[in-house]
């Protein structure tokens, strides 16, 4: 009786390890993933800078965010499902999140390089 409640135990364990790897469905690949959550963290950036103000940021914020959806060809509930699912996966999300710092990073030095060229290339008054 020992060996087949072992056996059972393995089994079980062995087929819950074994989930695939395959995200499910109405979930957004990886890649694009990144994409836009680079691109929601430049919109939080932008609105939080603009103002501080709850109403102003509800009814600027939506436009922004819709506009970016559509643009990738997705919506926020599938955002939201893609998230929620992501956050189950840290090891994944802990490498998605390094690649959209990494890109952050690198539009922020583009322009801060770019501001940098502009000051340079004004005349003195």
């Amino acid at each position: 009786m020992r060996k087949y409640i072992t056996l059972f135990f393995s089994v079980t364990f062995f087929l819950s390890a074994c989930k695939g790897g395959k995200a499910p469905d109405g979930i957004i690949n990886h890649d694009q993933m990144i994409v836009l959550l680079t691109q929601v963290h430049i919109v939080d950036g932008s609105l939080f800078s603009v103002t501080q103000n709850p109403d102003s940021l509800y009814k600027y914020g939506t436009d922004r965010y819709l506009a970016l959806f559509k643009r990738y060809h997705t919506d926020s509930v599938q955002f939201r499902k893609s998230l929620k699912y992501y956050t189950t996966q840290p090891v994944e999300l802990t490498a998605m999140y390094d690649k959209v710092l990494a890109d952050l990073k690198q539009k922020t030095d583009s322009l801060t390089k770019t501001q940098l060229k502009k000051s340079n290339a004004l005349p003195p008054k």
